[in-house]
Parts: C-alpha cells; sequence; structure tokens
C-alpha cells in the first residue's frame, strides 16, 4: 500500500452518512436478522443494517443495505440506503462494490447533497488500492483521476481539502514508478528509454520529491548517447532549482568531467 494510516476522513463519512438518517432509523426498533431474502419492511431492514454496521459487521451491513434498495427500489430509504452500503463495502475493504455502489448512486441522483460523500468514497476506494511501485499502476491513475474530479466539482469541501493531499501522495507515487522504470533502462544500458522516462518527471512530476534525481539521470543519460550539451541544460536546470542538493553536486562533478562548458557557467555546490 502507499501509506499505512487510520482510515482517512472516516468519522467525517460516518457522520454525513448517518446524520440526517438517525430520527428515521431510530424509532423502528433494531431487530437482529440478518437473513436479507427474507421480505421485510423498509424501517426494519435499514435499522437492521445501521446495528450491523455499528458493530462492525461491514459485509452483513452492505447485504442488508443492499435489500433495502432491492425491496423498496422507490423509496426514500433506497437512496439512503445506497451510500449506506457503499460506506459498509468500503469499511469492509470491498472497493470494487464500493465503487460500483457510489457510482450507483450518482447515476440515480448526481445533483444530490451527498453527491461530494459519494464522489470521495469512489475516490478513497481507488486511492487505498494503490500498489508498491514494481506493480502495476492503473488504480494509481484511477486514484488521481477520481481525486482530480473531486476537487473540480466540490473545491470548497473538507472532501477536496483531504483529496488535495492524497493527490500530491498519488503524484509522487507516480514519478517513483517512472523513475524506477527509467533506473531499468539505465543498467541496461537502455539510455534513450531511460531519458523517456526522466524526462515525463520533470515536465509532469516537476512538484514531487522525484524531480531533483530525474534530472541528475538525465545528466547521466544524455552524457552516455554522446549529447553533452543536454547534459549541461539538465544539470544547469538542476543547479537553478536545487542547488544545495546531493543530486546537483553528482551531477556538476559527472560535467565537469565528461563535458565541461567552454566557459564557467554553473556554480560550483556549496560555492
Amino acid at each position: 500500500m502507499l501509506h499505512n494510516m487510520p482510515r482517512p476522513l472516516a468519522a467525517l463519512l460516518v457522520a454525513a452518512a448517518t446524520a440526517s438518517l438517525a430520527a428515521c432509523a431510530g424509532g423502528s426498533g433494531n431487530k437482529d436478522v440478518d437473513t436479507s431474502y427474507v421480505a421485510r419492511d423498509v424501517s426494519t431492514l435499514y435499522s437492521a443494517g445501521k446495528t450491523r454496521l455499528e458493530r462492525g459487521q461491514f459485509p452483513l451491513a452492505a447485504g442488508l443495505f443492499d435489500e433495502v434498495e432491492r425491496q423498496h427500489p422507490y423509496s426514500v430509504w433506497a437512496r439512503r440506503a445506497q451510500l449506506m452500503s457503499a460506506f459498509s463495502y468500503y469499511m469492509a475493504r470491498d472497493y470494487t462494490k464500493a465503487i460500483q455502489s457510489a457510482q450507483r448512486f450518482l447515476s440515480i441522483h448526481p445533483g444530490n447533497k451527498d453527491a461530494p460523500y459519494a464522489h470521495y468514497l469512489i475516490a478513497i476506494s481507488y486511492y487505498e488500492q494503490i500498489a508498491d511501485v514494481n506493480r502495476d499502476q492503473s488504480i494509481s491513475q484511477q486514484a488521481l483521476a477520481s481525486l482530480g474530479e473531486l476537487v473540480r466539482r466540490y473545491p470548497n469541501t473538507d472532501y477536496a481539502a483531504d483529496a488535495r493531499l492524497k493527490i500530491d501522495l498519488v503524484r509522487d507515487h507516480l514519478a517513483g514508478k517512472e523513475m524506477e522504470i527509467g533506473r531499468f533502462y539505465q543498467r541496461r544500458n537502455q539510455w534513450l528509454a531511460s531519458v523517456l522516462r526522466f524526462r515525463n518527471v520533470v515536465e509532469e512530476y516537476e512538484t514531487t520529491t522525484h524531480a531533483p534525481e530525474a534530472l541528475m539521470r538525465l545528466t547521466e543519460s544524455y552524457l552516455a548517447l554522446g549529447i553533452p550539451e543536454e547534459a549541461r541544460k539538465a544539470a544547469a536546470v538542476l543547479g537553478a532549482n536545487y542547488p544545495g542538493s546531493k543530486w546537483y553536486e553528482r551531477a556538476y562533478e559527472l560535467v565537469q568531467k565528461n563535458a565541461p562548458a567552454p566557459t564557467q557557467t554553473a556554480a560550483k555546490p556549496g560555492a
């Protein structure tokens, strides 16, 4: 996983999903019934799902909320149950079903006041599936797209504030993947392929922590390709933006040794 932290905004999610529902569910009486295929009145089903959720029995809760929608599709409870189902699946770490439930809610109720919450559930469900940089990063791209959509649609919400932080983390993660591939090509002396990866980091992820190393690796790759002018340019950009970094020290030494400019233009590290 990309991170190791408590479930993000869990309290906020619970509050958003349940605040307007407590009065409706509270008076129906909680019954210990888990057999979702028995026809029951809507308040009994919903109350049973809420009880299971509060007890941490998330798959059972999700199934009961799904039954609310299935058995009573035209009631106001069905709309509420869709969100509670999505949240229950999320808490159960069944991210695929959480995304599907939230997307179904948005397809039916796109302008609902709880739409930001549904978008956040989708984004965070992708985010929590982000894998190590050595694995495929398609989920990371989906997380980035979903987080970005949330920020664009609802910029002034608490969900958007959290999404902005996670966007930075996902971008850094994706840049790390590019760096991993670029270094792989370098180890095999595939310099042109490495240049393409490192340039992508510099151009697409310039604000991440990987940018200084990418510029140094560009310097190395350009020198190996016999393009000293480009190597000097990469080192100069590195020196201008990260003059005190270890990566600039290495790039400076490489350029001075292998491609010194006719006129000295770069400052020596620490000078």
